[in-house]
């Protein structure tokens, strides 16, 4: 990889990672759904005038509906639960376990597409969820916050953000197949604003959110949605797919890392283990280990 795209590829984990950071800082003051409202609104200011000037008009009129559908179901529902997550469990826990869905979407592969299942790929998937329950239970002995809460809540929220996130992938795959990554942005963004708006409204705080607040949920929009996405496909425009699942483990550390930086959150050695049994279980799963030591071994073969 080469240096300029290797920055890109660490620039864009750490976009990803504060994204976790930002959404603990905001949820207090606005609560999940009226902060991804200003997510996706913000993002959307942005995104859809640079679609326009791409000339993606036409594109984004042919598959209003699907994007619609897409804007829910891949950004709205998902970052909505993600975010509800992040409230109770912390931005590195919550980074953890947006890691799974890989996990989810090797499982949707093999039940919706009936693909082959090797062994290594069907351990991976029991690793990785059982690295969640292990992630729940050393988590929940280090969480104040939730000792009012069962721990398994806002897990499950954000295993059905990240389940949401493999079913979108994989709709996407298949009827949007060819529409320009940017349409698909721009117009997922308008049709997540467009269906939270109701919510927003009906739960926006009764008090004045802080400046902290406001500016998190600003960076959430700008640098963690619509900047990260225009990195993200111009990165799989270079690189390729593979190079988009590698940003999926990397996003973690960083997550974790701004964490224990600026939240001062902790991080216990049961919590460290768990979080790499999950990524280990998500590496086996989606065939990113096998196919790191094809690689190699082709690498091997052609120097030999």
């Amino acid at each position: 990889m080469k240096l300029d795209a290797l920055g890109r590829l660490l620039l864009l984990a750490a976009i990803w990672g504060g994204s976790f950071l930002f959404t603990r800082i905001a949820a207090p003051s606005f609560g999940p759904v009226p902060l991804i409202f200003l997510r996706v609104s913000s993002a959307a200011l942005l995104l859809v005038p640079f679609a326009l000037m791409r000339q993606e008009l036409p594109s984004l009129r042919a598959h209003a509906g699907k994007l619609f559908l897409l804007g829910i179901f891949n950004s709205a529902l998902p970052f909505s639960l993600l975010a509800y997550a992040t409230l109770h469990l912390g931005a590195g826990l919550g980074s953890v376990l947006n890691a799974t869905a890989p996990l989810w979407g090797a499982l949707l592969s093999f039940l919706i597409l009936q693909e082959r299942a090797s062994v290594a790929k069907a351990f991976g998937l029991a690793l990785g969820f059982s690295g969640v329950a292990l992630l729940v239970f050393a988590g929940s002995n280090h969480a104040p916050s939730w000792s009012s809460l069962p721990a398994w809540l806002p897990t499950c929220a954000a295993l059905a953000a990240t389940f949401l996130y493999a079913l979108s992938a994989l709709a996407s795959k298949r009827y949007l197949a060819g529409v320009s990554p940017l349409a698909v942005s721009a117009g997922s963004q308008m049709g997540a604003t467009v269906v939270t708006i109701p919510f927003a409204l009906a739960l926006w705080p009764a008090q004045a959110a802080p400046a902290s607040a406001w500016a998190s949920a600003l960076a959430l929009g700008v640098a963690c949605t619509a900047v990260a996405y225009l990195l993200y496909f111009r990165m799989i425009e270079e690189g390729g797919a593979a190079r988009g699942l590698a940003v999926t483990y990397l996003i973690p550390v960083f997550g974790v890392l701004w964490g224990v930086l600026f939240l001062k959150e902790s991080v216990t050695w049961g919590m460290a283990a768990a979080a790499l049994v999950v990524l280990a279980g998500t590496a086996l799963s989606s065939g990113v280990l096998r196919s790191q030591r094809n690689g190699l071994s082709t690498s091997k073969k052609n120097r030999e």
